[in-house]
């Protein structure tokens, strides 16, 4: 046989192999595709004796956590395009990486009391943080405390990038973690509606919110509402998410109720520019849309802290005053609720490629 036609018959097997792994890739992942009710209890894990709200001035921290593998040394190959290669990017942090942001983490907590964290990106059973479960060690942080986990990520394998099978992404299990003072008397996790055509859908998030109900003193119940919205759309999911929320949160105020809302809405805040840390040049394809001002009547507000930033680009690691930084993690209270502070803390993304958000409010 010539030395061309050998060739070609081994890029044939070759070609013919690679087709075979991925309609194999596919088969199996839909088969296993994660498909959550649209409403499902939570399980609740409680040591708290705290059983009602007697308290009118509560502390929270908000915070995406990012699986505690994307700090500051990191960047992310699927942000910069890498679909069928990582482009020379990580697609999983070092190990070491991954326990020095878990360290860091539960020292943020242990420096920074509230009555009630709300983290995303929580990890339990995840190749990308090599297996620990992340949920548990924050638990473990906080010993008198409730806790809840709402998965949002959960595949048998996820096989990007495509090219590199031998060290794919991989197992996740991923979720919000709500870690609580007091015991919730209910904890719901909610599918937002809209979703990815396949095969992209089996292979990304399935968002959601989980909302926490506690009794008050006064007899009203503030419903806390962990939430993770859309990041990878064109704002058509992110709108149909919003409007699915909208409608929950005007439900539970009508009912005379407190309504807290934190998460990483991958949205900024209405009237914020979302280059107001750093100008892009046109056309670099970064960009972030608003939540539309008229998006609650009047009385709701929005609270964030605009001396710092939340949330970084992952294209490359951190630089600090040139990696282009942005505003999408903050709060949402109901008009029944005063706020008094908020402010983000400056982590220069040791530790997350977002940073946490403190707030102090008041029931009235």
């Amino acid at each position: 046989m010539k030395p061309v036609m050998l060739v070609l018959k081994y890029l044939g097997i070759a070609l013919l192999l690679f087709l075979l792994y991925v309609i194999i890739a596919l088969i199996h992942g839909t088969l296993t595709d994660f498909k959550p009710d649209e409403v499902i209890k939570l399980e609740l894990d409680s040591s708290s004796n705290e059983k009602v709200i007697t308290d009118s001035i509560l502390t929270f921290a908000n915070w995406n956590v990012g699986y505690s593998g994307l700090g500051a040394e990191s960047n992310f190959f699927y942000d910069s395009g890498g679909f069928l290669t990582s482009k020379g990017k990580m697609i999983r942090a070092p190990r070491k990486n991954v326990e020095k942001n878990l360290a860091g983490a539960l020292d943020f907590i242990q420096n920074n009391k509230a009555d009630f964290y709300l983290f995303q990106e929580v990890d339990k059973k995840s190749k990308r943080s090599y297996r620990i479960n992340t949920h548990a060690k924050y638990a473990e942080q906080l010993p008198n405390y409730a806790s809840t986990f709402a998965v949002n990520y959960k595949s048998a394998r996820v096989p990007l990038p495509v090219l590199e099978f031998w060290r794919v992404m991989g197992k996740m299990e991923s979720g919000l973690g709500t870690y609580s003072r007091y015991q919730p008397t209910e904890t719901t996790r909610y599918q937002f509606p809209g979703s990815y055509g396949w095969p992209d859908r089996i292979f990304h998030l399935d968002r959601c919110f989980a909302a926490h109900r506690y009794p008050t003193a006064s007899g009203q119940e503030l419903v806390v509402i962990n939430t993770h919205n859309s990041a990878y759309d064109d704002g058509t999911m992110k709108a149909q998410q919003m409007e699915y929320l909208k409608k929950y949160l005007e439900a539970e105020y009508n009912k005379n109720n407190y309504v807290i809302v934190g998460g990483d809405w991958n949205q900024c805040p209405p009237g914020v520019e979302f280059d107001m840390f750093q100008s892009v040049e046109p056309g670099d394809g970064y960009s972030q849309i608003n939540i539309k001002e008229d998006y609650l009547p009047r009385g709701w507000r929005w609270a964030y802290d605009t001396k710092i930033p939340t949330n970084r680009k992952l294209t490359d690691t951190y630089k600090k005053g040139e990696t282009f930084t942005t505003l999408i993690d903050f709060y949402l209270v109901s008009p029944n609720v005063e706020v008094l502070e908020v402010r983000g803390i400056d982590q220069d993304f040791q530790f997350s490629d977002h940073q946490p958000v403190m707030l102090k409010v008041k029931l009235r």
